[in-house]
This record gives structure tokens, C-alpha cells and sequence, in this order.
């Protein structure tokens, strides 16, 4: 069992990181640690794409010149480039939801005063009685 843990080393940090991101996205109530809990499972996807993407032995996939002077154009000696595309794919995208995700947090503070997720409900909830009183109240004054 420790030998293939070993083996597979950047797969099973992979699943521990997936693990933290997990339970920090889970168990958090502040948004900031909820989004650094999506970066961290963000970064064990990459580690895993790239690590599962990694053949050793291989170049990377830019045609080499072989010793008889033409080109070597055997698939089997180079390492699959998708992954890597992924991989860059995906960091992009991290960072765009990143930021996305940031800036309605900072609004919802400016908003509400908290990052907590928790609070943030109870005066979302206490504003929508609150109007809900006010709607009823100006229809029992029209019907008056």
C-alpha cells in the first residue's frame, strides 16, 4: 500500500489537497475561506491533469530532428499536450471566477458589514420581512 502511495505521490497530494479545499469550502463560514477553499481544490485538479498528463522518458511535443536528419514524428515519443492546454485552460478560468467571486464579496460587505455567510442571510431575511411589512401595510392603506 505505501509502495503505490509512493509511486503515485502527485496523485495523492492531489486527493489530500482536494480533501482540504473540500472541507475548507464545506465547514468555513466566511466567504474569503470559502474561496481560498475553491482555489485549493482549483490547484489539485491542475496537479492531478498535470501529473496524470506526464510521461517520463518523453519530450515535450515539438518535432525533434532525428539522427538520420528528418523529422521523428512517432506519437509514442512525445507527451500528450492536451493536459498542459488544460491545465492553462483552467488557471484562467480560476482566475476569473477568483476575482468574480472577490468582488461580490467585497459588495455583499459593503452591503450587509460581514463576511459571514450566516449573518449575511439574517439581515437579507430581516430586509425581506421588512419590506414585506411595508408592501402590506401601503395595501391596507390603499384599501382604507
Amino acid at each position: 500500500m505505501l509502495e503505490k502511495l509512493l509511486l503515485n505521490h502527485y496523485e495523492a497530494a492531489a486527493v489530500i489537497l482536494s480533501g482540504i479545499g473540500l472541507t475548507n469550502l464545506l465547514l468555513q463560514r466566511n466567504l474569503i475561506k470559502k474561496i481560498i477553499g475553491l482555489n485549493i481544490m482549483d490547484t489539485a485538479v491542475y496537479l492531478f491533469l498535470a501529473a496524470k498528463g506526464y510521461v517520463a522518458g518523453r519530450a515535450a511535443p515539438i518535432l525533434i530532428q532525428a539522427e538520420s536528419g528528418g523529422w521523428v514524428t512517432n506519437p509514442d515519443v512525445y507527451v500528450n499536450p492536451v493536459p498542459a492546454g488544460l491545465v492553462l485552460t483552467g488557471i484562467v478560468v480560476s482566475v476569473s471566477v477568483t476575482a468574480f467571486a472577490l468582488a461580490l464579496t467585497l459588495r455583499l460587505y459593503e452591503y450587509y458589514g460581514t463576511l459571514n455567510i450566516d449573518e449575511a442571510l439574517m439581515k437579507m431575511t430581516e430586509q425581506q420581512e421588512d419590506i414585506a411589512a411595508k408592501i402590506s401595510q401601503a395595501e391596507e392603506d390603499v384599501l382604507a
